[in-house]
């Protein structure tokens, strides 16, 4: 026996390499020698920028007494939750379900067919020990009771996920309003964004509310995407050197985050404050999404893709490369900047974190913007002195998709062409490397594909970021290559026995314990919601079969899911943003012109509302255009809801009270 992992495509897993421990990844062989040794699975399943994982490896897995214990009387088995979210939600739910409680570490006590009987988290080495000791002895001398216990749950867990409540509403005008409703009600007014601490950024809710500010002009969910953009932008939440954002604030004020640095919030934040920079023009937001797309193309970006995260450590301490005193600013900045610098970035003498330090904040604009320019680039190359985080280099499909999206939409909201070519580069990459024999694999390491399956949020979310390109560039093979993935997506997840209902991974996928379908946002959006996001666009910008099916299967998704959006709308933000997009039609520009830099084309990706579909070219170059053209001579551009268009339009002044109109019964 000996540890396995060295050769793993998860950095996570191969940070346990040298561990004592005989570590083994998750296989088929791994549970049949549970079986043939009759002795328990510890399964434990963390990621490479987890703080709490790291202090577990070194109280525990790097111990010699605990490793003997754990090589005696288990099969020890570590998953990169990242690189296998099918594994990580069912014992995830199992672990909620015992527990009240989820969290990484996560820490599971398995039969050798993969049924839990005992879940937690982070445990200490004492305490670790003395839970070893005894699982063992109840493995040993009561296997009753862990037969019982592990049919019971695994009987609640598929009793969980049978299917989702009844008798939801109508998917329309009504719903969502009532839903956004419900949800500005839940918002901390005071620091912005919505419940106490730990605080995450809610990035689908902010895409949510500025859609229906757009549909119904609220002032009260424009104010709330503000407040909440405006003070994660200006806490520590947010790295005011170099942009980017931590994964969650450990207080209510985005005061303190956990530093960890994770692509898919920094994706789905960049689209959330593209959105809004381009929608109200704020200098704030325009700052921060520009920063931000910088921080992905600085920080993460490796041949083309995007890597998956920074450690929230480094040099063995949380948070150490991030923060600092008045003396040390001082001591990089002189006297007279360094004092200033530490007023302007909210450094107190007694610090808002560990030992007396601070984390940068910024809580209003220096009025100095030159001096503020040169003494944040100063720190920041003091800061790359000191020991900085690893980084996790794993490629996650789904969260390229991600930041695919969110750098056409920053592409917009900047007029930076240097997004597209990157958008479209990491299209390009993670189609060539991701995509084999017409499937896709979850993840890739230094150009390696790993055997892990694409899950249903990977398929959804990399088509979305495909067909966000196909809009932009006008070239169809990104439009052909969603549609692979669509149909894909469609022949192996949706539930064939029930209408609208998705399964997160494939019918032909390892066969786990489960097969699990979680309609609800975690820390990213529901596969279910990000397959239906890309249905709903992909139906307008195919042919009329192609277009049915899609709008069929898109619209029996929300008709499935909107007993939630009527019951727990914070808990299904993008699925609240898909409905958005669905009650508009979605919203269709098409603007016929013979110039790919058509400044009508320009307007209509500028002015046109979060989820409308926006398309340029001459007639006929998409099916969108077929039958559409110039009108005198004149770029022209046809709005169209749904199925229902209006009459053409040739200036930036018509196409934006066509925008902003109700439906117009005139079609052409």
């Amino acid at each position: 026996m000996a540890n396995r992992l060295a050769q793993s495509t998860s950095p996570y897993l191969r940070q346990h390499a040298d561990n004592p421990v005989h570590w083994q990844e998750w296989t088929p062989e791994a549970l049949a020698e549970a079986a043939q040794r009759d002795v328990p699975i510890l399964l434990s399943v963390g990621y490479a920028a987890c703080h709490w994982c790291h202090v577990m490896a070194h109280g525990s897995f790097e111990d010699a007494q605990v490793a003997e214990a754990m090589n005696a009387d288990f099969v020890c088995i570590k998953v990169d939750r990242e690189e296998r979210p099918d594994i990580d939600a069912i014992y995830m739910n199992a672990t909620i379900a015992l527990t009240g409680r989820g969290g990484w570490p996560m820490t599971c006590f398995l039969t050798p067919d993969g049924q839990p009987f005992y879940c937690g988290t982070y445990y200490p080495k004492d305490t670790f020990l003395n839970l070893l000791s005894a699982i063992v002895a109840t493995w040993r001398e009561r296997r009753d009771e862990v037969d019982d216990a592990s049919q019971r749950i695994a009987g609640e867990l598929r009793a969980m996920a049978a299917g989702l409540p009844g008798g939801g509403p109508p998917v329309d005008a009504m719903l969502c309003d009532a839903a956004v409703a419900a949800v500005l009600a839940d918002e901390d007014t005071q620091h912005g964004g919505f419940g106490g601490a730990p605080k995450f950024p809610p990035s689908a809710l902010l895409e949510t509310l500025l859609r229906h500010h757009e549909r119904t002009a609220s002032r009260a969910a424009l104010d709330a995407v503000i407040r909440a953009g405006a003070a994660m932008a200006r806490g520590g939440i947010y790295d005011q050197l170099a942009g980017g954002f931590a994964r969650y604030s450990v207080d209510n004020a985005w005061v303190v985050p956990h530093f960890e640095k994770m692509l898919y919030d920094n994706a789905l934040l960049l689209r959330a404050y593209a959105h809004w920079a381009r929608r109200t023009g704020d200098p704030l937001a325009m700052r921060v999404t520009d920063q931000t797309a910088r921080f992905l193309l600085d920080e993460l970006s490796d041949g083309g893709m995007f890597v998956s995260s920074l450690d929230a450590d480094a040099d063995g301490r949380e948070g150490s490369t991030y923060v600092w005193t008045r003396e040390q600013l001082i001591d990089v900045l002189g006297d007279d900047d360094g004092v200033w610098a530490a007023d302007v970035f909210g450094v107190t003498p007694g610090g808002t974190f560990e030992a007396g330090a601070s984390v940068l904040q910024l809580p209003v604009d220096p009025d100095d913007v030159s001096r503020f320019d040169r003494v944040r680039q100063q720190s920041l190359v003091a800061r790359r002195g000191r020991p900085q985080p690893d980084r996790d280099d794993k490629v996650v499909t789904a969260w390229n998709g991600m930041a695919i999206t969110a750098l056409i939409e920053a592409a917009v909201a900047l007029g930076d062409s240097s997004l597209f070519t990157a958008a479209q580069g990491c299209a390009a990459a993670v189609l060539d490397l991701h995509l084999v024999d017409g499937r896709l694999r979850r993840a890739s390491l230094g150009g390696r594909v790993g055997d892990s399956a694409a899950i249903l949020e990977d398929y959804g979310a990399l088509a979305t970021g495909l067909l966000s390109v196909y809009q932009l560039s006008a070239d169809p093979r990104w439009r052909d290559a969603a549609i692979g993935l669509l149909d894909t997506a469609l022949a192996h997840f949706a539930d064939p026995g029930r209408a609208g209902r998705w399964f997160d991974s494939a019918d032909d996928a390892e066969a786990l314990m489960m097969r699990p379908a979680d309609p609800l946002d975690g820390a990213t959006p529901s596969g279910a919601a990000l397959i239906t996001e890309a249905l709903l666009t992909a139906a307008h910008l195919v042919d009329a079969e192609r277009s049915d099916r899609y709008r069929q299967a898109a619209a029996d998704a929300l008709a499935a899911h909107s007993a939630l959006l009527a019951r727990s709308p914070r808990s299904v933000g993008h699925w609240l943003a898909v409905a958005e997009a669905h009650i508009r039609g979605p919203l269709q520009v098409a603007v016929a012109c013979g110039n790919p830099d058509s400044a009508l084309l320009s307007e209509a990706r500028r002015l046109a509302p979060g989820g409308a579909i926006v398309v340029g070219g001459p007639a006929g170059s998409s099916e969108l255009l077929i039958g559409r053209d110039l009108v005198n001579g004149s770029d022209a551009a046809y709005v169209c809801r749904g199925p229902v268009c209006d009459l053409p339009v040739t200036t930036a002044e018509q196409l934006a009270a066509a925008l902003e109109a109700p439906a117009n019964p005139a079609s052409v």
